[in-house]
């Protein structure tokens, strides 16, 4: 790899790395968003049955 070897596979590795982890931040990204929205709806059940 003429010396580049070191830079190739680190490289490879974070690719690798960020891959994995892509899916893993968009699933807990989108539980907290689903949670979120949840908790607005039953505020938003819970001040229409006190009017």
């Amino acid at each position: 790899m003429g010396g580049y070897a070191l830079y190739v596979w680190c490289s490879f590795g974070v690719c690798t790395l960020v891959l994995l982890l892509e899916p893993l931040m968009i699933k807990a990204r989108h539980r907290a968003i689903v949670r979120r929205l949840r908790q607005e709806v039953l505020a938003e059940r819970f001040t229409q049955g006190v009017k």
